[in-house]
């Protein structure tokens, strides 16, 4: 049997391919699971300083496998249920992920691809990529993926796209934001490595807490306890070894060790 999921590394960064090409990496059961591992697994090697998410062959991720789909049509509210959490906790996972995730995206990317899309920190795509929140078209709604996708487009397109279960291509995914930047497909390796190369400059534990950060101050509404929290956490890595390498070799003018 074909593993649903590679695993290639780079030096400090982990490649994870989707590995279902020839269902343009639609998920199923087993697909979430390996993937899940596979998180779970980068975030304990301290090793692994930059994630790319990328899909094989045509397509990122063309959503939920449709067998897959018809066996949970068939199986109990529970039983869906178990199964549903099971992907809010990839999704959870990948979000919250220790080391800054990029995703690759070409082809298609619908329903929970584009879930994984908004989880990651950095999204590029080819232009020619396509882009759906296609549940609506099932009866159906993009229910775990929402959280993530809500923090990447915002409520007002949310509305319009779950309800319409519209196709659109990377110009409009990237006006709404859920991509930073689109390039012409053959551009699209060079692009990813841009980001890679630059988060490999960046100091390794800086980088991993930068989403947390984001997170903490986007929803914080305690302006006194916000002042308190980020000065202890400039202060904190000011001190740290991480941050007294940064600013010693900036000082020195020389690169600092954390860059291969």
């Amino acid at each position: 049997m074909t593993n649903p999921l590679l695993n290639l590394r780079e030096g400090p960064v982990a490649r994870l391919r989707l590995n279902r090409p020839e269902l343009h990496n639609a998920f199923d059961a087993m697909l979430i699971a390996a993937l899940t591992g596979a998180l779970e697994a980068v975030a304990a090697d301290d090793s692994v300083r930059v994630v790319v998410l990328e899909g094989e062959g045509a397509s990122f991720s063309a959503g939920a496998d449709l067998n897959w789909m018809r066996g949970m049509a068939a199986a109990s509210e529970e039983a869906n249920r178990t199964d549903s959490l099971a992907l809010a906790r990839l999704m959870r996972t990948l979000d919250e992920l220790p080391r800054p995730t990029i995703a690759r995206i070409q082809g298609a990317a619908f329903g929970g691809g584009v879930g994984l899309v908004a989880c990651c920190d950095i999204a590029i795509a080819s232009a020619d990529a396509k882009f759906g929140l296609t549940e609506s078209k099932l009866g159906l709604l993009p229910a775990v993926i929402s959280p993530y996708v809500l923090d990447a487009i915002g409520p007002r397109q949310a509305r319009r796209w779950f309800a319409t279960a519209e196709i659109f291509d990377a110009a409009t995914a990237l006006e709404i934001g859920l991509l930073h930047q689109v390039v012409e497909g053959d551009a699209l390796d060079a692009a990813v490595q841009r980001q890679v190369d630059l988060l490999l400059k960046a100091g390794p534990h800086a980088s991993a807490e930068a989403k947390t950060l984001v997170r903490r101050v986007a929803f914080e509404r305690d302006r006194d306890r916000l002042d308190h929290d980020n000065a202890a956490l400039i202060a904190r890595l000011r001190v740290s070894e991480e941050g007294q390498e940064g600013l010693t070799a900036f000082l020195d003018k020389r690169k600092p060790r954390w860059i291969p």
